[in-house]
């Protein structure tokens, strides 16, 4: 390991090098043990070099974002976090298309789009990832997810090749891509918008940030909704229905405002969460005999 680091160092610079980082500090959950090493390359070059310096040390790494639908254990993560938020930015628009790296906040290029005149972005302002992520979770809210307007999608793959991949080709359903099967790594995206009126955009905008403010949980610490939407059902009903409203286990509490947000009422730990997920899918599974998946990814468990 120390020969790795000092390997990621080179290619990354000494400032973007961490050892035992603290994962909550990571996490929209807040939640989180440290992570062996944590680096943030600087650009595709420099992604691709640090992925390929792990595979030859044979050290298990993990990409990530915005940490915004993650929860880390509390043991923390063996190996190396490659954050792409601060290295992978860039963001340009010609015409129509919009073309981003996959460490831009989502909400910035439905930002940008606005400020262009252009529509079709309105529902991301709102969700807190970045473009990868949301690619790879085919992210949506409100009627809107991220199939209806890509293009295509830049993956280094597992083999170190760079392809584009059309978004016909990405396996985009609900909450679900190709990626992680096939174990790439989005680097970039493409997006074809339509023509709009700024005006109109951003009034689209601040409706639905309003709606989100008054309906969702968001002055506590989250991963948004914690389990994917059961085909014929919403998650939140349910748990709802369950009398589970308010239910808690430690600091992790189910929001009283948005039965399907799992939140961090104050010193929440992984376990914490694991826990109330387990309990209220079994509740929910007894009393209705629907199954619930979690949508949270979980990251040393």
């Amino acid at each position: 390991m120390e020969y790795l680091i000092e390997q990621l160092t080179v290619v990354c610079g000494a400032d973007k090098v961490k050892r035992d980082e603290p994962m909550s500090a990571h996490t929209t959950f807040r939640i989180g043990g440290t992570a062996d090493v944590w680096i943030e390359p600087s650009g595709e070059d420099g992604l691709c070099e640090a992925v390929a310096l792990c595979r030859k040390a044979g050290v298990p790494f993990v990409v990530i974002g915005n940490g915004s639908n993650l929860l880390v254990s509390d043991d923390g993560y063996r190996g190396v976090v490659i954050c792409l938020r601060r290295g992978l930015e860039k963001l340009e628009i010609e015409g129509n298309i919009i073309r981003a790296e996959a460490g831009v906040l989502l909400a910035r290029v439905a930002s940008e789009a606005m400020k262009t005149g252009l529509a079709g972005l309105e529902f991301a302002s709102g969700i807190p990832g970045c473009i990868g992520g949301a690619v790879v979770m085919n992210a949506g809210a409100y009627g809107g997810e991220m199939k209806q307007v890509l293009t295509r999608v830049h993956v280094l793959m597992p083999d170190g090749a760079h392809v584009w991949i059309p978004v016909e080709e990405m396996g985009l359903g609900y909450r679900t891509s190709c990626i992680p099967a096939c174990g790439g790594i989005v680097t970039a995206v493409e997006f074809r918008l339509q023509p709009g009126e700024p005006s109109a955009i951003k009034a689209r905008m601040d409706e639905l940030n309003r709606s989100r403010r008054e309906k969702q949980p968001l002055e506590y610490p989250s991963a948004g909704s914690t389990f994917k939407r059961p085909e014929g059902h919403f998650a939140g009903k349910l748990i709802q229905d369950a009398g589970l409203a308010g239910y808690s286990v430690g600091g992790a509490r189910v929001s009283e405002k948005h039965c399907g947000f799992v939140i961090n009422q104050g010193g929440a730990t992984a376990a914490d969460v694991m826990e109330l997920c387990r309990q209220i899918s079994e509740r929910v599974k007894d009393q209705f005999g629907v199954s619930l998946e979690m949508e949270v990814r979980t990251l040393g468990m």
